[in-house]
């Protein structure tokens, strides 16, 4: 790798570092999925200083070039965040046809006791 694209990794590393920390401050980013963001950030930190580390994960899945490497792993990342994210829509439509459904009782119970005719008072006897 050359120093040109060494520098130009680096600061895309920090640069991503930089922005999940600027988001999760501005409350845009949870910090449930900003270390999964960190994590992958500082990775690819480590893989550009750590070049050898690279290579050897070439030779160790029998790819040619380390590129080949870094697109399969990133190909995995967002796969897993794709399915991560099914799963939470999964669960969140559940519960909103859920919430739907309890809202549409409590609302039909609300219209009865309101139509209903109210109930005679009755006097205390003492």
């Amino acid at each position: 790798m050359t120093p040109r694209q060494k520098i130009f990794a680096l600061m895309v590393c920090v640069a991503l570092f930089g922005i999940i920390v600027s988001l999760v401050h501005k409350r845009k980013l949870k910090e449930e999925y900003a270390w999964l963001w960190l994590v992958t950030s500082a990775a690819l930190f480590v893989l550009v200083l750590w070049y050898d580390l690279l290579v050897g994960l070439t030779n160790l899945i029998g790819a040619v070039l380390p590129t080949t490497t870094l697109f399969l792993f990133g190909l995995l990342f967002f796969m897993l965040i794709t399915l991560h994210f099914s799963i939470k829509i999964s669960r969140l439509s559940t519960m909103v046809t859920e919430l739907a459904q309890e809202t549409a009782i409590l609302r039909e119970e609300n219209r009865a006791l309101k139509s209903a005719p109210p109930e005679p008072e009755k006097e205390d006897e003492k």
